[in-house]
């Protein structure tokens, strides 16, 4: 039963992310005079549908998806059309979905401090005698800001650069009595893990966790903001650099069973769950706005050539390039459901 729920709460999860996005665009549009002929929750067949004044609201038979339709038809003669809107209207449609899930992201960061009631800080609480971290200098109370030249916005940056770390030497910068202080070269000491074999980094300090204060909320919540848009950024960064593989990826059937194994191991914490829903919902707006072809941020790069030429791209050769990105995107998806569902199978 605990499977079913979880699987559930994973689809609901991903099912909110999603219509975020496609609301975004649908506000923004309505806004802006757009006319939306349809929007949708979930793909496939719809089964239900309701007529508004000028849109059709369905929710389809396959919980992973979504979309808002509107009339861009380059021949569409209303003036209520997406084509036939001043060409600043049209990127603030377009960006619309994937600020909106940038919005979501921040604002479940709010509720996840709310929740917690309490924060870890990057401020050194206590450290291990004779460790590389002692021997270089470093002291209770110190407020670490760097770590290998990485801002610390977090106690997780701290971790992130902790794990991602090859020979356990790592170079630090401290702020003490309102002073910066380089500490470089602080070694950790690395064991082998017996089961994986891999060398692991034995942390040799802790950091303190403060109570959460009114005045701490938002400036928090927004460091958790830009920890997760940074490790997503990075996270890109190294696939683009081969540091993952394209088996690393995960698509809708991933995602849900990641949300949902998590929901069981967690017993259905709900700050944690809410943590997996801000990654993702940042994730989701990032990616949105990368400039590739049949992504908004790839639909942006053409009203940005468009505002600067002072006239649109030929359509057809718009819609082409759009169409070669989403063949690709399509063939990427179908790589990874298939990944997921035989890693699911394992």
């Amino acid at each position: 039963m605990s499977t079913v729920i979880s699987i559930i709460c994973a689809i609901l999860i991903f099912c909110v992310i999603v219509v975020v996005h496609e609301f975004g665009h649908f506000i923004v549009a309505r806004k802006c005079g757009i006319d939306v002929k349809e929007f949708a929750i979930g793909m496939g067949p719809a089964i239900f549908k309701k007529q508004g004044k000028n849109t059709l609201f369905t929710i389809r038979i396959l919980p992973l998806g979504g979309y808002c339709s509107m009339d861009e038809d380059e021949e569409a003669v209303s003036e209520n059309s997406f084509r036939n809107k001043s060409v600043w209207r049209r990127m603030a449609v377009i960006a619309a979905g994937a600020i909106m899930n940038l919005i979501l992201g921040f604002l479940i960061s709010i509720v996840t401090l709310l929740v917690a009631q309490q924060y870890t800080t990057n401020i050194v609480a206590e450290i291990s005698d004779g460790s590389g971290c002692q021997a270089a200098g470093m002291q209770v109370g110190d407020r670490i800001v760097k770590v290998n030249g990485l801002h610390i916005f977090t106690a997780n940056d701290i971790i992130y650069q902790l794990r991602n770390d090859g020979d356990g030497v790592l170079d630090f910068v401290v702020v003490r009595d309102g002073r910066k202080l380089d500490l470089n070269g602080v070694k950790f000491r690395l064991t082998v893990d017996e089961e994986t074999g891999e060398r692991v980094l034995n942390y040799d300090f802790k950091v303190y966790a403060k109570k959460l204060g009114a005045a701490d909320l938002l400036p928090q919540a927004g460091n958790k903001f830009c920890y997760y848009s940074r490790l997503v950024l990075l996270s890109l960064k190294d696939l683009i650099t081969g540091k993952y593989g394209l088996n690393n990826l995960q698509g809708p059937v991933g995602i849900v069973t990641v949300i949902s194994e998590s929901a069981q191991e967690s017993g259905f914490d709900i700050g944690f769950l809410l943590e997996i829903a801000m990654l993702i919902s940042v994730n989701v707006g990032i990616f949105n706005l990368l400039p590739l072809p049949a992504l908004d941020g790839g639909r942006l790069v053409f009203l940005i050539i468009e505002a600067m030429r002072k006239k649109p791209m030929k359509p057809e050769t718009e819609g082409m390039i759009h169409f070669a990105g989403f063949a690709l995107l399509m063939l990427l998806m179908l790589f990874v459901t298939f990944n997921d569902v035989k890693n699911i199978i394992k």
